[in-house]
């Protein structure tokens, strides 16, 4: 008998702790602790794994310089940062740079209107800068001969948590941009990557599905 009730309340214990289990579907996560420089092109966060979120993606529709959509960037958080799939054509072959842009806005031909790169800890652009890199500092991609990129790269120095510091989703959002020729890793402010050439305004995710506002 005193066997019994021990099991019995054994288990009672085990699933109120299950109960208390994070359920799925919960806000995307964030790195707590700012991400230190690795080798060009990537980052870490250390302990960035806590409380990240659970397969949630933001879909970006990237046009062109025409107004002309020509792909898609889809993001969402993982153990090492934020996730960014870019799939692309109608572009010149070669490497690009790509960045992360201040401000949510993408007003064609130049793309001016996104502002700078995005750096909310005040640093300097690339990765082989030793005042760098910005938050927003991302690998370069490359387009094939046939006009198409699918590349996927990770963000380490920034994050899909509203209210954190490096947060994409911040107040007045933040732009992905793809320019014209290859990041340098170095140079100050843009890594002389040229022109802005494509653009798509990071969104807000409303469900699961990865739909924006």
């Amino acid at each position: 008998m005193n066997h019994r009730v021990l099991l019995g309340a054994v288990l009672v214990v085990t699933l109120a702790a299950c109960e208390r289990e994070p359920q799925e579907g919960t806000r995307l996560g964030a790195p707590d602790s700012p991400a230190v420089t690795q080798t060009p092109g990537a980052t870490t966060a250390p302990g960035a794994a806590a409380g990240l979120g659970t397969g949630q993606e933001i879909q970006v529709q990237m046009i062109n310089s025409q107004g002309q959509n020509i792909g898609t960037a889809r993001l969402a958080e993982e153990g090492q940062g934020v996730r960014v799939a870019v799939q692309v054509s109608n572009l010149q072959p070669g490497p690009k740079g790509l960045h992360f842009h201040e401000t949510g806005q993408c007003d064609t031909p130049g793309f001016q209107s996104a502002g700078g790169h995005f750096a909310p800890m005040g640093r300097q652009h690339g990765f082989e800068n030793p005042q760098g890199p910005h938050a927003g500092d991302l690998p370069n991609i490359s387009v094939g001969q046939d006009g198409r990129a699918d590349t996927t790269v990770v963000a380490q120095n920034v994050s899909l948590r509203e209210g954190q510091q490096n947060s994409l989703l911040k107040t007045g959002g933040t732009a992905l941009m793809i320019h014209a020729n290859a990041d340098d890793y170095r140079t100050d402010p843009s890594g002389n990557s040229g022109d802005r050439i494509a653009c798509g305004v990071v969104g807000q995710t409303t469900a699961a599905t990865g739909t924006t506002r």
